[in-house]
Parts: C-alpha cells; sequence; structure tokens
C-alpha cells in the first residue's frame, strides 16, 4: 500500500476522479444487464432478448464517432470536457425522463393482477440512446486518462476503469435487482434517483476539473478531423493492429453461450431472479480484490501474461456454470426451494468465473494502454476497447437468438396424482398438441389447458459445450501470438509520427521493422 501511495504522489486526485467517472459510466450497463432478469421471469423468449441485446452495440460501435471526440472540441474549455460535460448531462436528463414512462414499457400495471405486454422494441430503443450516450463519455474519459496521469502511472488507468465500472455495474445491477426484488424500490424511483446524482456529479466536474492543456504538458496533440480519420485507417492497414482485430473480435465466442445465458437458464429451472442477485452481491468484494491483485503484474511489459493464463481456465467455469444448470433441476427440494449447498456452490463457482473475466480485462486494459499512441488517446484506446466490446457483444446476440432454434419443447399433460407428467400429447379440441410452449402465451396456453411445458432437447448444453471446444481450439493459435506481441516495442504499434499521411516510405521502413520484430 504504501508504494502504491508513493507511485501516486501527485495524481491521487486524477486517480481519484476517473475512478468517479467510471462508477457513474457502469451504472447504466449494470442497468441494462437487469432487464433481461426481468423479460426471463416474465417468459419472454430469448429470441426476442436477442433484440434488446443489440442496445449494448453502440460499446462495439464507438470507433466511427471516436475521432470526431478527438477533434471537435472548445479549446477554452478542454479537450475532454468538450464532450465528457454534455454527454453526462444528457445521460442524467434521459435517466430522469425515462422514469415517467419505464413502466409502462416494461408492461407494469396499478393491478398486480394485470400484465400487459412488454414493448421490446421501445426499451430497446431507449437502453440504445443511453448505451450511445455512456459510450461516447467512455470514448472521452478513456483518453482523457492517458493524458491526465504521469506516463509511470498509466497502468493504473485500467485499475480506474476496471475497479470503477464493476462498482458501477453492480449498483446498476446488483443492488438494483435485490431490492426490486423486495419491493423496497421501483425502475422508475431507481432512474430518477441516479439521473440527479449524474447531474450533480457533471456539474461538479464542469467546474471544479480544470483540463491540462494537451500540448502543454502531455504528448497528446490536435489533429484534424479528416486527419484523425485517415489516421484511424492506417491503423486499420497497419500489419500489427490488423492481427490484433481478428484476436479482439473472436476471442470471447468460447464463453459466450454459458456465461451469458447461465443465470437466465437458472431463473428458467425455478431460482428466484432475486437469489441470483443477491448471490452476486460477494461478487463485489471479489472483483475489487482480483483488480487490485492484478494489477501488480499487469503494470509493465507483458501484462498478457495473465491472459495468457486465466483465459483456459475461464473456458474450464464455463464447463462448471453449464454444469450447475443442469444440476438444478435434479437437486430442487419439494417445496421448490434449493439446498444451501447448492448455493454455495453457484457462488464458488460464479466468483471464480468472474475473477477469471475481471484478471484477463486489467491485462488487456493494461496492455492497450502500453500500446496506444498519446497523440491519438481517445482514437487509439476506443479503437482497442471497441473491438473488445464487439468480440464479447455479437457472440451473445447470436447465441440468444439461436437457442430457441435448437431447443424443442411440448405441452404434456400432467398425471392425475402424481407430480410426473406423461409423453402423451393431447389431442383434444384445446389443440395442446400444436402448442410448442414458445413464449408467454403458448406457456400460459399449455397451464390453462392443463397440460406441462416440457423440454426434449435444450439447446444451451449444446451451445455451451460446442462453444467452449471452439474456444480451446481458437486458444492454440492465440496464447502463441499473445506472446509474440509482448516482444514488439510500443511504436510497433503506432502509425506516422509526424502525419496521419504516411508516405510509401515510411510505410515499407515499418513493414520491415516488423519483419525483424518477428
Amino acid at each position: 500500500m504504501k508504494q502504491l501511495l508513493s507511485d501516486l504522489e501527485g495524481d491521487k486526485l486524477n486517480v481519484f476522479m476517473l475512478f468517479l467517472l467510471y462508477v457513474l459510466q457502469g451504472i447504466p450497463v449494470g442497468l441494462y444487464k437487469s432487464i433481461p432478469l426481468i423479460l426471463t421471469n416474465r417468459g419472454v423468449p430469448y429470441s426476442e432478448q436477442a433484440l434488446f441485446s443489440i442496445a449494448y452495440y453502440p460499446y462495439s460501435m464507438k470507433l466511427l464517432w471516436a475521432p470526431l471526440v478527438d477533434s471537435l472540441y472548445f479549446k477554452r474549455f478542454g479537450r475532454r470536457k468538450s464532450w465528457l460535460i454534455p454527454t453526462q448531462y444528457m445521460i442524467g436528463i434521459t435517466m430522469v425522463v425515462l422514469s415517467l414512462f419505464i413502466s409502462g414499457i416494461l408492461g407494469e400495471s396499478e393491478n398486480p393482477d394485470e400484465v400487459e405486454a412488454i414493448d421490446i422494441k421501445s426499451l430497446t430503443a431507449v437502453f440504445l440512446l443511453l448505451t450511445i450516450l455512456s459510450s461516447t463519455q467512455d470514448v472521452a474519459t478513456d483518453g482523457w486518462c492517458i493524458s491526465m496521469l504521469k506516463p509511470s502511472n498509466v497502468g493504473y488507468a485500467s485499475t480506474c476503469q476496471s475497479v470503477g465500472l464493476t462498482s458501477g455495474f453492480c449498483i446498476g445491477y446488483i443492488l438494483f435487482t435485490a431490492l426490486e426484488s423486495q419491493g423496497i424500490i421501483s425502475i422508475a424511483q431507481f432512474l430518477v434517483f441516479w439521473g440527479v446524482v449524474f447531474l450533480i456529479a457533471t456539474t461538479a466536474v464542469a467546474v471544479f476539473k480544470r483540463e491540462v492543456d494537451a500540448t502543454a504538458d502531455s504528448e497528446e496533440v490536435t489533429l484534424g478531423l479528416l486527419d484523425t480519420y485517415k489516421h484511424l485507417w492506417k491503423m486499420i492497414q497497419h500489419p500489427m493492429l490488423f492481427k490484433m482485430i481478428l484476436f479482439l473480435t473472436t476471442y470471447g465466442f468460447g464463453v459466450s453461450a454459458a456465461e451469458s445465458m447461465a443465470n437466465l437458464k437458472l431463473i428458467e429451472k425455478g431460482v428466484p431472479k432475486e437469489e441470483i442477485a443477491l448471490l452476486e452481491i460477494p461478487m463485489i468484494f471479489v472483483k475489487i480484490f482480483v483488480t487490485l491483485f492484478v494489477t501488480r503484474f499487469t503494470v509493465g511489459p507483458r501484462p498478457m501474461n495473465v491472459w495468457i493464463i486465466t483465459f483456459p481456465l475461464r473456458l474450464a467455469f464455463c464447463l462448471a456454470l453449464t454444469l450447475l444448470v443442469f444440476m438444478a433441476p435434479l437437486v430442487m427440494l419439494e417445496d421448490g426451494g434449493f439446498p444451501t449447498e447448492f448455493y454455495g456452490a453457484i457462488i464458488i463457482v460464479f466468483a471464480l468465473d468472474r475473477a477469471m473475466s475481471l484478471a484477463m480485462w486489467v491485462a488487456v486494459i493494461a496492455f492497450f494502454a502500453r500500446i496506444s499512441d498519446p497523440k491519438m488517446g481517445a482514437t487509439y484506446m476506443s479503437f482497442f476497447t471497441t473491438l473488445n466490446s464487439l468480440g464479447t457483444r455479437w457472440p451473445i446476440s447470436l447465441n440468444l437468438w439461436l437457442v430457441d432454434k435448437i431447443t424443442y419443447k411440448y405441452c404434456a399433460m400432467e398425471s392425475q396424482g402424481t407430480n410426473t407428467t406423461t409423453q402423451n400429447f393431447v389431442t383434444n379440441i384445446t389443440g395442446l398438441d400444436l402448442n410448442k410452449c414458445h413464449g408467454k402465451e403458448e406457456v400460459e396456453a399449455c397451464k390453462d389447458g392443463g397440460g406441462v411445458c416440457e423440454t426434449s432437447i435444450d439447446g444451451f448444453y449444446i451451445l455451451s459445450i460446442g462453444c467452449v471446444v471452439i474456444g480451446y481450439l481458437w486458444f492454440i493459435w492465440a496464447g502463441q501470438a499473445v506472446r509474440r506481441w509482448q516482444e514488439v516495442e510500443a511504436e510497433g504499434w503506432r502509425v506516422g509520427r509526424k502525419n496521419c499521411s504516411n508516405t510509401e516510405e515510411e510505410d515499407n521502413g515499418n513493414e520491415e521493422e516488423m519483419e525483424k520484430l518477428k
């Protein structure tokens, strides 16, 4: 701890402010994560939830407007504050306004017995707006952290991001879900409260935090908008960065099915959603501890050594998550509850999986900070974090859409006097023989007709195991590639230093240098 405080001498307030900015950024992300629990609890099919997953895609598209954040600003107000302050004000206002309509969008009614249909399209649209604003704030914050901190402390930017986002995520997801399930707070009340907090915090940053002139105290320089996009195109063409693009857009496939659907499947198997949220409370301490512990290994020339160790372990824990879902109906008690040992197993497996995921994240962010070009701070960091987000999001949407396609259910009659069901399809006038138990309406129709929905083939197991196998095969290439990349100096990841319109001679020189490094 003494060494940490000594390293941060002169940067303590900057680190604290970065932490607070990332906490605010994590709250809408956590709230977004809580919505699928509500949808699953109300029987919304996974194929419809795949549409809602699109709302998170701005984090995977922010690279398109990152050059605007780098190039267009008010010099007197500050390069990063010119974007950070307006976007955070808009987030706060959007949350306050959304609090007035969110109950109707979610199909809630004053009469508890009356449940209206959930408007998935409107729900997706409003959260899409929130994530667009939040991702723009992320671009500005990522760029500011590079020029705000001393070069020797840039590695701590990943710690601020990880701990801050984790704390905000826990507030928006775990704390909200637990309180909402107990009837202590509604989603409308949560939105209006944090909307006001956003407005107050943003005002404080705008008034009290002065941004240092980039040309005076940092390497960061100003490029025109067109030059910035040219520089971005050069980045995409860079031989090393092209391989990084392939790496970042594919590494999340192996863990996507198990990690994105395990908690939803546990709810489907009978575990109450409030229990899932409460079980994740210990993850707050796990995440903070792991981040602080891993940071000591990522502040250095080879931060990705942590990633190489933890990725195969994370795949193994994905298999454990799948096993938990399989065991849930087998260990269910007669009263519909679950034994304490099963909840203990959920805590252990989820904690270990999250620890591996977080360790990988800290390592990757630290590696990004090391190889990013300070003169293009926001664009470089956003280039990497955008691809990192894309690599985790598209497999989730694909699996959510696909799982219902390869899952087969039917409506069977419940045997009289027993707790088991028969395999005989109902062929009477109710038409239950045609009921595939897809969506809440067909499930309710099955129950009203005296039947019960049974699953003959669950696509979740097929996808989870298949993705993990693909993940291990992918790691054979990725593990070796990452080891080689860490030997490349930071300059080897950057394109022209003088301007973004590099000459062919400079390009050829870079290619020759890359060959020597290889």
